[in-house]
């Protein structure tokens, strides 16, 4: 079900004569409308409702709702972008959410964004872990990062297992403490399985040191639904790569276009000007 399909399943629809369309949808089911008197009417479970005639905005029947504003960024549609920011001219900050064609969801919680010369500006996050299920169709974003074919694993400890590569494998320094890492196993390395959080790297390499230690108890966390506990397969001879945290790391959704929708929960009044966002061209 689309966003606008279940807008209109769940919501009042108004129509404006200058636009020639269905601009807002409400939030409250009324089961009778009626103007007069240059007051619209509702009724509802038998009550009547006078409305634009109190001070709390977006109060119905004694609920209130928040206020939802959805559009799209359309520009160069054969184009493939990173939707990495978004830019509020606003009152206030909005929370985000945006969909795109290709990647998982996208969000900005309202307490991300950041006041800066008037207007709220905020980075996009992933909503929820980037790739922590088996169906996953994220491996070939810039947010995963390969390490290599292990040698060795010490698993003594399942909260504080090392794994061990070659000296002439570079851990380097994307890697950090709280990303999750993935073991594919050999020959063919074509099943990759979630094995936990990273939470050390200790590369000592005249010493003949270059591990990462991994907590292999520790499930990914997010918004994404039903993250699995992690399956740690303790052989050697695996390809490892891992995944940035994706509410530490700000790598932006990817898709031809990208719709985002707005939502403010407060019942004062507050004026939205402009949206912006700072898009860039991706280079696969």
């Amino acid at each position: 079900m689309s966003i606008i399909e279940e807008k209109i399943n769940k919501a009042t629809i108004t129509y404006s004569e200058d636009s020639q369309g269905f601009p807002s949808f409400y939030s409250y089911r009324a089961e009778f409308l009626k103007g007069m008197n240059q007051y619209l009417y509702s009724f509802s479970g038998g009550n009547l409702w006078r409305h634009n005639t109190n001070e709390s905005r977006n109060s119905y029947y004694g609920t209130n709702y928040p206020s939802r504003i959805t559009s799209v960024f359309n520009t160069e549609p054969l184009q493939n972008k990173i939707f990495k920011t978004l830019n509020l001219e606003s009152d206030d900050a909005w929370g985000a959410k945006l969909f795109t064609d290709i990647q998982l969801d996208g969000e900005i919680d309202v307490n991300y964004f950041e006041k800066k010369e008037g207007a709220w500006f905020g980075f996009v996050r992933s909503d929820g872990p980037t790739g922590p299920d088996t169906n996953d169709t994220q491996w070939e974003l810039r947010s995963v990062n390969g390490l290599g074919v292990n040698n060795a694993i010490n698993s003594v400890a399942p909260a504080n297992v090392t794994v061990s590569f070659d000296t002439n494998i570079s851990i380097g320094s994307i890697i950090t403490a709280g990303d999750y890492m993935y073991y594919a196993a050999g020959p063919n390395y074509d099943t990759p399985q979630f094995v936990g959080v990273l939470t050390e790297t200790i590369v000592n390499l005249p010493a003949g040191q270059n591990n990462i230690t991994i907590n292999t108890t520790a499930a990914a966390t997010g918004g994404f639904a039903g993250a699995p506990q992690p399956t740690f397969i303790p052989t050697v001879d695996g390809y490892w790569f891992f995944i940035k945290n994706p509410t530490a790391e700000s790598h932006g959704v990817l898709g031809h276009y990208c719709v985002f929708e707005l939502t403010l929960d407060i019942t004062t009044a507050s004026e939205l000007f402009a949206v912006e966002s700072e898009a860039m061209k991706s280079f696969p």
